[in-house]
């Protein structure tokens, strides 16, 4: 569908700090901060900024992608 200007790309998040996630995961939090290359854990404005420059037309190229956004977790 791209020749009718509709992209198809993908936001695959990691663990995103919303209240239930990190209630979820608070006796392991330091560890998961830990073991992600950027020492960070995402947060709801992370993943949004992600959706909201693929929705750009700085985006524009950027078609049939998976897009991690978790720190590096995924790193390969």
């Amino acid at each position: 569908m791209g020749r009718q200007g509709i992209r198809c790309n993908v936001v695959a998040p990691g663990l995103v700090l919303t209240q239930t996630a990190t209630e979820a995961v608070r006796d392991d939090l330091a560890k998961r901060i830990r073991r992600n290359p950027s020492g960070l854990l995402g947060t709801p404005d992370d993943i949004a900024a992600s959706v909201a420059y693929l929705l750009s037309s700085d985006a524009a190229f950027i078609n049939g992608q998976v897009i991690s956004v978790d720190g590096g977790i995924t790193m390969r």
